[in-house]
């Protein structure tokens, strides 16, 4: 089953995570990949530097915290966004987003928990990974 319908239906989420309208429950797992791949096919590789702060405001505005323990985690978000870039980069040309999207999340990439074959969870739950880009201590990422 799709988790959305449309290239249309993609960007309103993403619009509504950039105005902050989006329910802080609409924040899934699959909205936090349709908005970097609406992000990257739309604003490019500026995403990477953008990003964290995009979510930072996001969290904030829903009532949440930016700490070493909860809200924003930098390594998580650049992992996030390298495996978004590649699927779009590996899509034919013209490949709408929510197919791109529903590539992604039927991979690996779907399983909430998938950044633990590649970091071990002390590594990447670190306050040094919250704040800042830590290389995986398990195996390399394959994008």
């Amino acid at each position: 089953m799709p988790h959305y319908a449309s290239d249309a239906e993609i960007a309103r989420l993403a619009e509504g995570f950039l105005d902050h309208s989006l329910p802080k429950e609409s924040w899934t797992h699959a909205a936090h990949f349709a908005t970097a791949l609406w992000l990257l096919s739309t604003r490019g590789a500026a995403t990477y530097t953008e990003m964290p702060g995009m979510i930072r405001s996001y969290n904030e505005a829903k009532g949440g915290q930016n700490t070493d323990t909860e809200g924003y985690h930098e390594t998580i978000t650049q992992a996030s966004l390298r495996a978004a870039d590649a699927a779009l980069k590996t899509a034919a040309q013209g490949t709408p987003l929510v197919v791109t999207l529903e590539t992604l999340l039927t991979g690996p990439c779907g399983a909430p928990g998938w950044l633990l074959d590649y970091w071990s969870k002390d590594c990447l739950f670190s306050p040094e990974a919250r704040r800042d880009w830590v290389a995986p201590d398990l195996a390399p990422l394959p994008f």
